[in-house]
């Protein structure tokens, strides 16, 4: 307990003496937040953690909802969406466009306001459409925003970012705080070298979410951040700019590579996962958008995108790659699912042999997102908190009753 109660006195002290402005606001992109609104969210997670472990119920709302519309596959994101919502609890009601009034021309402003008059949270994926996912999620939380400030809406629902076609909030702060826990403190993370590296995979249309987010927040933390890749498979060029800026200013680095192997050298942590090339993406969202997702065309596009990947087949993350890094011993991360060479595809990202030694820590890595979410969640629905949190703790209801 004395822990949970330092974090909670260390969140109190945040909250009330920096520029921490979450309340009734949106989680959309980590660089739009300033680093106590990151810190903050750490923090919460990091109570939220303790309080799991104590068996203490974090059920800070009595009733209401957490909309969830997944405009793409997810398995990891949307358990932990569910789970978020009803540890803090409210009740998950789960979206499907093709069963509402969207498939018949309803409009985002009116479907955002229908589905929020007894909602608390609206987690959106929407990663598929370059250029549109932050779009439509901004929509909603405008929407959200002015029904509430005309009196349509008793509240304004915490509109949580659960990937975008830019960032990838609660993937990025779920590996900051696996990072924060794994070299014991963040103040740990200043001086480590981390790699963030694309990889070959058979499936040529993965998002750029992932790899930018982790740029965009985690060259925040005076780290010597490597972003390795074959020439064409660039990211945003934007979202660079902010990570380079971010690393100025807190003291570490930001370099490209264009070689794999090269760029291990010497690493503390590498991060090594597959995404798309901007043309073919856009390419992709033009054939989508014309409802060509099935026909010949996307199937040409798919062939192209196969063919220019299997270029660079040799960008695996390998026992000999890892033989590069600091003390051959570098922390191996993934946002899971993995391309596993032999397992779940011929040749992917990692070999077996690799993905393998590092199963237990990538599990531990996913098992930070609900708490992240969560954190999200309460931090934008409660204007104290800490007193929040330190009621729910001075009741000491139990999670489980043992």
């Amino acid at each position: 307990m004395e822990r949970l109660h330092a974090l909670v006195r260390q969140l109190q002290q945040l909250t009330t003496t920096k520029d921490v402005a979450l309340y009734n606001h949106d989680f959309l992109r980590t660089w739009d937040k300033n680093s106590s609104e990151i810190d903050a969210v750490i923090l919460v997670n990091q109570i939220l953690q303790e309080m799991y472990k104590l068996n203490i119920s974090a059920k800070v709302f009595n009733g209401g909802l957490a909309v969830s519309n997944f405009r793409d596959k997810s398995t990891r994101t949307r358990f932990s969406f569910a789970f978020a919502a009803d540890m803090l609890g409210l009740s998950v009601a789960d979206m499907d466009e093709t069963k509402s009034q969207v498939s018949h021309g309803e409009t985002v402003r009116e479907t955002a306001a229908m589905i929020s008059f007894l909602t608390q949270a609206i987690g959106i994926r929407d990663d598929i459409f370059l250029g549109e996912g932050h779009k439509y999620q901004k929509e909603v939380s405008d929407t959200v925003k002015q029904a509430f400030h005309e009196g349509v809406l008793p509240q304004i629902p915490a509109v949580v970012n659960l990937q975008c076609d830019e960032d990838h909030p609660t993937q990025a702060l779920a590996d900051l705080s696996h990072l924060i826990e794994y070299f014991g403190g963040v103040e740990n993370l200043r001086g480590k070298k981390l790699v963030m590296s694309w990889a070959y995979s058979p499936s040529y249309g993965k998002p750029l979410s992932v790899p930018q987010g982790i740029i965009g927040l985690l060259s925040r933390f005076g780290m010597d951040l490597v972003l390795a890749h074959p020439e064409g498979y660039d990211l945003l060029p934007e979202i660079v700019d902010i990570a380079k800026q971010n690393a100025t200013k807190s003291g570490g680095s930001f370099t490209v590579s264009h070689d794999m192997a090269d760029a291990f050298k010497g690493a503390h942590v590498v991060y090594p996962k597959s995404w798309a090339p901007i043309p073919i993406m856009k390419e992709r969202c033009e054939l989508l958008h014309q409802g060509k997702g099935s026909g010949p065309e996307m199937s040409a596009l798919e062939k192209r995108g196969l063919a220019e990947s299997m270029k660079f087949v040799d960008w695996q993350c390998t026992p000999e790659k890892m033989a590069l890094t600091h003390n051959g011993s570098a922390l191996y991360m993934h946002c899971l699912p993995a391309d596993i060479s032999g397992v779940n595809c011929k040749t992917g990202e990692v070999t077996a042999d690799v993905f393998d030694r590092y199963r237990v820590q990538t599990y531990k890595e996913a098992g930070h997102k609900p708490y992240v979410i969560a954190a999200m969640i309460l931090l934008s629905r409660f204007p104290d908190p800490a007193g929040t949190l330190r009621k729910a703790i001075e009741r000491n209801l139990p999670r489980m009753l043992l």
